[in-house]
């Protein structure tokens, strides 16, 4: 897929059909309504969704949440979902909504941008290191309540 066929914009509630398939279809089942919920609480300059399209469809969306940091004056930035259909995967699709993600933090003054992959996801973390993040900065913990 060549880059010009592909753009990146905004997620609408016209495309929470299409983006609840894709995550159902990852492993994260969500319906349309889930969707509908969670582009309204995305719809900020710190929260927000990006799909990619190609011919009319999305092909993936990309989720993150900019935040203020204590211990310092400046911002990081979270991607917290991202989802390329399998049909086009390892055609810069992942690399596009990352590059999206990364503007959305430069232009909000994040210091950095982090991501989390499971280890049982080597597509994703080699997407990840080949665009240069790095594994093993952080041990992050976490509880369930």
């Amino acid at each position: 897929m060549e880059r010009s066929a592909l753009s990146i914009r905004a997620a609408t509630a016209g495309d929470a059909e299409r983006i609840a398939h894709l995550f159902t279809d990852e492993g994260y089942p969500a319906g349309l309504s889930d969707i509908l919920d969670r582009l309204a609480r995305f719809g900020s300059e710190f929260s927000s969704v990006h799909v990619a399209e190609a011919s009319g469809e999305v092909v993936g969306f990309v989720a993150v949440h900019i935040m203020p940091r204590f211990e310092h004056s400046d911002r990081i930035c979270r991607v917290l979902a991202l989802v390329v259909d399998p049909g086009v995967r390892e055609r810069g699709v992942g690399h596009q909504l990352m590059e999206e993600a990364e503007e959305l933090a430069r232009n909000t003054g994040c210091a950095f941008i982090e991501v989390t992959a499971g280890h049982h996801r080597s597509e994703a973390l080699r997407l990840y290191e080949q665009i240069g993040y790095e594994p093993g900065i952080a041990t992050y913990l976490r509880k369930r309540l």
